[in-house]
């Protein structure tokens, strides 16, 4: 009786140990890059997760555009590999990323319609977790009545300010403050022509989608939106031509943002950052960055206050 018993315990033992599940690969989670191309280094990002018993998905950001999906990620071995459709970039062929893991860094290549390869390296992204709820310092009135004070252009200027308004004058340069931010929340108001296009990055690297698309369906492009990751739950726009108003609230990666007065993104989660963001290293303070280099834009009443 007591050798049955020894045995069938055996029996339960191997069985257990032969169906444990192994343990996960290392490459799962999110990833922010650096791309070092020849005009410099770029932002990028990278989640890995699993998709049923063993295929591995995911999702990339580039230099530019929005995040894209990835159908099918290969690792084995620690190297990594996978092939996705371009985006924005008018070429015949796709962008096709390889990499290796070491420990807790990434490397490797990205070659695009088989041009010359440029290399990249990755950390893991922050998870910004925050362990308490922040306390509010005070108001920050960002735009001046008459200059641009406390605000830089990257590229060519294209930016003046008259009568507390600042607008563009024509497609150039992104505007960005002097002063950086981890968590604050955001007041300002903006005003574009019909068709125009621009953005408000927080932290310089989450942008917080402006374009003229009053009839268009909720969607991660329209105004309001996180681009590429979060849809705002309905369409608040107003009409070409007329001031509207963001009131958007960041800790962490916990963003709610309102469109004139209406909550369209209730304390969401940013999975990543945004294309052409200023760079990868989501763990520092960023600076505001408003988008000039798209279309026509006026901005007036900037107000951040930051957590203290």
């Amino acid at each position: 009786m007591l050798i049955a018993c020894l045995l069938a315990a055996a029996s339960i033992v191997s069985t257990t140990s032969f169906t444990q599940e192994p343990a996960p690969p290392p490459i799962l989670g999110r990833w922010d890059l650096t791309i070092h191309t020849a005009r410099g280094d770029r932002s990028a990002w990278l989640e890995v997760r699993h998709s049923g018993v063993q295929t591995l998905v995911g999702q990339f950001v580039g230099t530019s555009g929005s995040a894209r999906p990835i159908s099918q990620v290969d690792f084995k071995d620690n190297e990594l590999r996978f092939s996705i459709p371009p985006q924005w970039d008018r070429v015949d062929g796709n962008l096709v990323v390889t990499g290796r893991l070491d420990g807790e860094s990434l490397s490797g290549t990205m070659t695009l319609a088989g041009a010359q390869p440029e290399k990249w390296n990755g950390v893991r992204a922050p998870s910004l977790r925050r362990s308490q709820e922040p306390k509010w310092g005070t108001p920050i009135r960002l735009l001046q009545a008459s200059d641009l004070s406390g605000w830089h252009a990257l590229g060519t200027n294209e930016w003046e300010v008259a009568g507390g308004v600042l607008k563009n004058r024509k497609s150039g340069g992104n505007l960005v403050t002097d002063q950086t931010f981890t968590d604050f929340k955001l007041h300002l108001e903006f005003r574009y022509p019909a068709g125009s296009n621009s953005g408000v990055y927080l932290r310089g690297r989450y942008e917080v989608q402006i374009a003229d698309l009053p009839s268009a369906e909720p969607e991660p492009g329209i105004l309001g939106a996180v681009y590429g990751f979060l849809s705002p739950s309905e369409n608040a726009s107003r009409k070409a031509g007329e001031w509207q108003s963001f009131d958007i609230t960041l800790v962490g990666r916990m963003v709610t943002v309102a469109l004139n007065d209406k909550t369209i993104i209730c304390n969401q989660a940013i999975p990543g950052i945004t294309g052409a963001a200023l760079d990868s290293d989501e763990g520092k303070p960023g600076p505001l960055l408003l988008q000039g280099d798209h279309g026509p834009i006026e901005f007036r009443n900037i107000v951040l206050t930051p957590a203290r």
